[in-house]
């Protein structure tokens, strides 16, 4: 098969690159970021473009048979930008796959279309309410795959919970780098919730599973997540014991860090953004009963595993992350004045 996957730079494309070409797909990747061509495989077409451009979508998209839509902007990009990408560059992209009458077509969305809802699990059929910018880019997102859908696309629409691998930073990276140098990690409320993850193989598992589906059973909604039920205090916890560095998992109120995270965002001292914080103290979890029953799809990693996972590699790999900054997930994040805070923990 021949397969485009667009966001082809960032962290699921690196490893959803890994899947197809293993699976004997030609795979060409586009994406306006800069390729680490090292990364790749020879086989593998890495091509600079925007999903926005209609000339060079339509050239892509005529010469494939599925394509797997990643390209986002992230939550820190401007609401301009992310409606510009999410929204209207998905448009132009299942647009092109309709024209050119494409086999299968895998969407990366996010469970951040939900919200912040008031009962757990979470069912694909449940209300959509996106949170802050990307959350609301997401639904809409959604609502142009039913509209192409309707008129014929076959459409996975992937749903997976905040997932993490090696590769794996943003974010992620300030928890790695704090568990490293030993400091306490604070968790924001009790520590008692369950705030589900997803390794990034495992995802790459169930969109291939979709994309090479009998039937027309997978022309549908799947929500992807670890299917375990640690708790944040289990999980970040058992990350502290593996790196054996002296850190510890900490509760702080609810009541106090989520205005002060609110106050650093607005003022940019901080890379934590509204769903990050948010959200982080409070119940987060999916059901995947569907993927399972419909795609056969099964997770080979829990939670802790995942963490691990990524944390060591960061730690095998970290005089390169060193080297820069930005705001995407495979590249470190300046801490802002979270790094003072750190120096008191």
């Amino acid at each position: 098969m021949r397969v485009l996957i667009t966001g082809g730079a960032g962290f699921f494309a690196l490893h959803m690159t890994k899947k197809c070409v293993e699976m004997g797909c030609d795979v060409t990747l586009l994406d306006i970021a800069e390729y680490h061509a090292e990364d790749y495989d020879k086989s593998v077409k890495l091509v600079n473009g925007d999903v926005r451009d209609e000339k060079k979508m339509d050239e892509l998209i005529s010469q494939t048979d599925w394509v797997i839509h990643a390209a986002a902007a992230l939550p820190l990009a401007s609401r301009e930008e992310i409606f510009s990408t999410n929204v209207d560059g998905s448009r132009n992209v299942l647009s092109l796959c309709h024209k050119h009458k494409v086999k299968r077509v895998a969407v990366i969305s996010s469970t951040a279309v939900y919200g912040v809802p008031d009962h757990h699990p979470l069912f694909e059929t449940d209300k959509l309410e996106g949170v802050g910018n990307y959350g609301e880019s997401k639904v809409a997102l959604e609502g142009i795959c039913n509209e192409y859908r309707e008129k014929g696309l076959y459409i996975s629409t992937i749903r997976p919970k905040t997932f993490i691998g090696t590769y794996r930073l943003g974010v992620f990276q300030i928890l790695y780098n704090w568990v490293e140098e030993g400091h306490k990690i604070p968790l924001i409320g009790n520590g008692k919730n369950r705030y589900q993850l997803l390794e990034v193989d495992d995802l790459c598992d169930a969109v291939y599973l979709a994309l090479s589906h009998e039937g027309d059973d997978a022309n549908d909604i799947f929500n992807i997540g670890a299917v375990s039920t640690l708790t944040e205090n289990e999980y970040v916890g058992a990350l502290c014991e593996y790196a054996k560095s002296g850190s510890r998992v900490m509760h702080t109120p609810v009541w106090l860090v989520i205005p002060v995270l609110t106050i650093f965002e607005k003022l940019h001292l901080s890379p934590l953004y509204k769903w990050v914080y948010g959200t982080a103290h409070t119940d987060s979890f999916v059901s995947v009963d569907k993927a399972r029953k419909v795609l056969g799809w099964e997770p080979k990693y829990d939670e802790s595993q995942a963490l691990i996972r990524s944390y060591q590699w960061y730690i095998d790999n970290k005089d390169s992350i060193a080297k820069g900054t930005g705001t995407t997930h495979r590249i470190a994040w300046a801490q802002g004045i979270l790094a003072l805070f750190k120096k008191f923990l």
